[in-house]
């Protein structure tokens, strides 16, 4: 549960409300997990909105979450009525009436079209704030975790690394890619975790040249190179994490793909540190595999965020047009990879924590090309 000073401090005068609708920035204010709610913030007292499936939970947990945290603005949780026709509305007008509220600001890179008319055909009266601020304030309080987010990041890491350590010794040829991503899929909520933190990709064979493949019914084959990216969620928080494997013995130019993969993840993971642009150190990873002949095979960026979502800013790649430093705190991906069309692909991908001089590597996974 994050304080939402951030946002209050943020409000021009006790006029200006912030109106959060998205299910990923309601958990980050909240704590708690609903498909349906609103959250206002306001300079005085901040509530959230939400219907008789959340209701009695939601007040018993964000309480007690309130309380732990000694939240300058404890959350007031308020029923709404699904049933009756304005419901939503009636608890909302008597918010903006209360505290006198004429602006509202909104999650523009969250809210419909169609979501913003029903705000304002409901609220004539009230100005709503479309631009960019609120989200933005947001993405950039979110890109920097919490030590208490962190530690739910690592706990889906080492879930899902255990999953995998378990899948590792039951592999062989024969079993196909959509039966390996349901058993490690298994394994990971066998242990513990609340999710699955992406649709599992297995692929192997020319299968793995293409990054993002879905699994099929390929059989693992002798000579195939097999990727595995999959991850956790512990609590909202998600893991994630790529290793390619290899069925019986590789060809001398596949072991050499693999050690310029290596090579780029190592690289880039010297690299990182707090100030380092996310262009800066893509260009690291991929003048690593230019220097071996392979950066041309290099489809994809070199890394990007991690918490609530699994995909967050920032994004560490040579077409960032927005600055993408990145700052202590922050948990990113690394994983470069080599497709050749029609042969194989191999990425390593590791999950690191920024720190001022370097970085802290979350993933604890071998990186030694693993047999099968």
């Amino acid at each position: 549960m994050i304080d939402t000073e951030f946002i209050s401090g943020w409000l021009l005068d006790s006029s200006h409300a912030a109106l959060l609708t998205s299910q990923v920035n309601r958990r980050y204010i909240t704590g708690f997990k609903s498909s349906y709610g609103v959250v206002v913030i306001t300079k005085d007292r901040d509530y959230f909105l939400t219907d008789s499936r959340y209701y009695e939970r939601a007040a018993e947990i964000i309480s007690e979450l309130s309380d732990s945290h000694g939240r300058l603005h404890p959350i007031k949780v308020v029923l709404v009525d699904e049933i009756a026709e304005h419901g939503l509305k009636q608890q909302l007008e008597y918010i903006f009436v209360k505290h006198r509220i004429e602006t509202v600001s909104l999650e523009n890179q969250a809210m419909t079209i169609a979501g913003l008319e029903r705000y304002k055909k409901m609220f004539p009266q009230v100005e709503f704030d479309t631009s960019e601020r609120l989200s933005e304030l947001l993405v950039k309080k979110r890109t920097v975790k919490t030590l208490d987010e962190i530690k739910k990041i690592e706990a889906a890491q080492r879930i899902a690394e255990r999953a995998f350590g378990k899948l590792h010794s039951k592999l062989k040829t024969g079993m196909s890619e959509k039966q390996i991503a349901a058993i490690l899929n298994y394994y990971m909520l066998e242990l513990g975790a609340d999710g699955i933190a992406f649709d599992t990709i297995v692929a192997s064979g020319k299968n793995s040249a293409v990054p993002h493949a879905t699994p099929t019914d390929k059989p693992l084959e002798q000579g195939d190179f097999v990727i595995i990216d999959f991850g956790a969620v512990v609590d909202g928080y998600h893991s994630d994490m790529t290793r390619t494997l290899v069925i019986g013995k590789p060809s001398e130019t596949m072991k050499r793909v693999y050690d310029a993969v290596w090579s780029a993840n190592t690289d880039a993971l010297k690299a990182v540190r707090a100030d380092i642009t996310g262009k800066l150190l893509d260009n690291v990873a991929r003048s690593t595999l230019e220097a071996w002949g392979y950066d041309s095979f290099f489809k994809h960026s070199l890394g990007h965020g991690v918490g609530l979502e699994v995909h967050e800013k920032p994004t560490l790649s040579i077409k960032a047009k927005k600055d993408s430093t990145l700052r202590e705190g922050m948990v990113v991906t690394i994983e470069p990879g080599v497709y050749i069309p029609g042969k194989f692909g191999v990425r390593i991908e590791d999950m690191v924590v920024v720190t001022k001089n370097g970085c802290v590597n979350l993933t604890k996974t071998p990186k030694t090309l693993l047999h099968i």
